[in-house]
């Protein structure tokens, strides 16, 4: 049986065609996107603050005594140290550039600010006898407070990504903050008994302080953050900051000639000294938005 020349045409076309795909490369799939940590990002935050060192400090001398022994147990009932809470809640916002390279390392500058709930109050009482009135005593009442209002910083970061996603990093910096301290102490005179407020006793005297500024310190830390889309990143963090020490004076005026008889009666002032230092711990949670995220070139080889 013979074959048509048709058929001898087609069947020597597909030949000629196979032969030509087998010497053709392949054709390569584009390789998936790269995650990259490079651009800038946005963000917020929520965590929690406690304070590293929380005592307020009084130190009190006589300034003027015409009687000396009352302003000496004016001053040591006012030389005290009370330690009030520190600690609450803080959220806000965050802003800032990453630069990867070297394909593992991130490197980048973040600024922030977050308001705060941080505030504590706390009394405390001493006394101390009036060595020439027998069987009185001066006892003080010292409350203090501090408080928080708002924190913020400017740190650079350095990280490594121990997977591409996932970056570990340290980071330092400067850090802000509104802080405010309050000191009040009152003086009262005791016959012998129990010293602490009996029924006998008569106030002679007050002082009031109060110190409220913005502060600059500095602050070092380190946290984990997880690029869970290509644009998304949340983090956590841990941050100690330290806004230095502040001091505020005050002074006491008293007057014991309005003390019941037969105390010796006398007048002057006690000045007051206290000192606290601002510093604390912050952890808290954040989410960030890269706003110019870097996506490399793809390039099919063929």
């Amino acid at each position: 049986m013979k074959a048509s020349p048709l058929a001898v045409a087609l069947a020597l076309t597909a030949l000629a065609g196979s032969a030509i795909a087998a010497d053709l490369p392949a054709v390569k799939a584009p390789p998936p996107p790269v995650f990259s940590w490079s651009g800038f990002y946005i963000g917020a935050n929520v965590g929690y603050t406690w304070g590293a060192k929380n005592a307020i400090g009084s130190f009190a001398v006589p300034f003027f005594d015409n009687d000396p022994f009352f302003g000496a147990a004016s001053a040591a009932g006012a030389t005290v140290g009370v330690a009030p809470d520190f600690n609450g809640a803080i959220g806000g916002g965050q802003i800032g550039y990453n630069y990867q390279f070297r394909d593992r390392f991130v490197a980048g500058i973040e600024a922030d600010i977050q308001g705060a709930s941080v505030q504590g109050t706390i009394s405390g009482a001493r006394f101390a006898p009036v060595v020439n009135q027998p069987g009185f005593s001066v006892t003080t009442v010292t409350q203090a407070s501090r408080n928080l209002d708002y924190l913020g910083t400017i740190r650079g970061r350095l990280g490594y990504t121990v997977y591409p996603t996932v970056l570990v990093y340290a980071t330092g910096g400067l850090a802000y903050g509104g802080v405010s301290q309050t000191v009040s102490t009152s003086h009262f005179g005791n016959w012998a008994g129990d010293p602490f407020f009996p029924a006998s006793s008569d106030a002679f005297g007050f002082s009031w302080s109060r110190f409220s500024d913005t502060r600059v310190g500095w602050t070092v830390g380190g946290g984990l953050e997880w690029g869970f889309r290509s644009n998304w990143s949340a983090k956590l963090e841990y941050l100690y900051y330290d806004l230095g020490r502040v001091r505020s004076e005050g002074l006491v005026a008293f007057d014991t000639n309005s003390l019941s008889a037969p105390v010796i009666g006398g007048a002057g002032l006690v000045s007051v000294e206290s000192q606290t230092r601002f510093n604390g711990h912050l952890v808290r949670a954040g989410l960030n938005y890269r706003l110019d995220f870097y996506k490399p070139p793809i390039v099919a080889k063929y």
